[in-house]
């Protein structure tokens, strides 16, 4: 298995998982999008104004694209930023690398690494 690791870790089949991650996202948002236009907000697309069951916990970044209602503060993009550019190291293997990491968020090394604070995972 070591071969399809580096295989979805190479650089040109990370980027084109991201890629398709961004796009399944944008459909996603652009479909249910109640509120006015996306917007980039330091390299995240934010589709705000989705109906709460159409993202996890507070929202959820697909690629480029953040999914939420209305949690759009300034922490929580700059977490949301730090999970786009995770999508783009990883691409669609940072899919199954996320759930391997945990569902607990304090032990997910995805997480700690975008800031539990600014994700709202501790207290500040």
């Amino acid at each position: 298995m070591r071969w399809l690791r580096a295989l979805l870790l190479w650089r040109p089949v990370a980027l084109a998982g991201y890629g398709v991650a961004t796009a399944a996202g944008w459909i996603w948002g652009a479909a249910l999008l109640l509120s006015p236009a996306p917007r980039s907000e330091g390299g995240v697309v934010v589709c705000a104004g989705l109906p709460s069951w159409a993202f996890g916990r507070g929202g959820t970044t697909i690629g480029a694209i953040y999914l939420t209602r209305d949690n759009v503060a300034e922490r929580v993009l700059r977490h949301e930023a730090v999970h786009r550019a995770q999508w783009r190291r990883y691409g669609l293997a940072f899919i199954p690398l996320y759930f391997a990491a945990g569902h607990d968020a304090r032990g997910n090394r995805f997480e700690i690494e975008a800031g539990l604070a600014d994700g709202g995972y501790a207290d500040t």
